[in-house]
């Protein structure tokens, strides 16, 4: 069973950095990707940013790129979103998702069944 521990978000400035973590207590990460997805209260989920079980090959929505960056140690179960140059409007819930994958891409957002709790982050102006 996979189970998904968020951790790291808070309160900041704008043009701050924060770095959320994901963590498996469960079991390994091996052949999980893991999405960072993200919520502001009353719209939808929105894919941020993936990565391949190994770690070789990572996504990003637009509105991220260049600011955000994904990362994993699967010695540690953990995978790891650095976020800079934080914004107001990347104000919300973010939540790390896991899909089983044997293959080295991003898994598709749609295909997700783990999830955690999700950690907010507030980015003030």
């Amino acid at each position: 069973q996979v189970q998904l521990v968020e951790s790291g978000g808070g309160s900041v400035q704008a043009g701050d950095s924060l770095r959320l973590s994901c963590a498996d207590s469960g079991r390994t990460f091996n052949y999980y990707g893991i999405g960072w997805f993200r919520q502001v209260l009353g719209e939808e989920r929105e894919f941020t940013a993936g990565i391949s079980w190994t770690g070789s090959t990572t996504s990003y929505a637009d509105s991220v790129k260049g600011r955000f960056t994904i990362s994993r140690d699967n010695a540690k179960n953990t995978v790891y979103l650095q976020m800079n140059s934080l914004k107001p409007e990347d104000t919300a819930v973010y939540y790390c998702a896991a899909a089983l994958t044997f293959s080295d891409n991003v898994p598709e957002a749609d295909t997700y069944v783990y999830w955690g709790q999700g950690t907010r982050v507030t980015v003030s102006s």
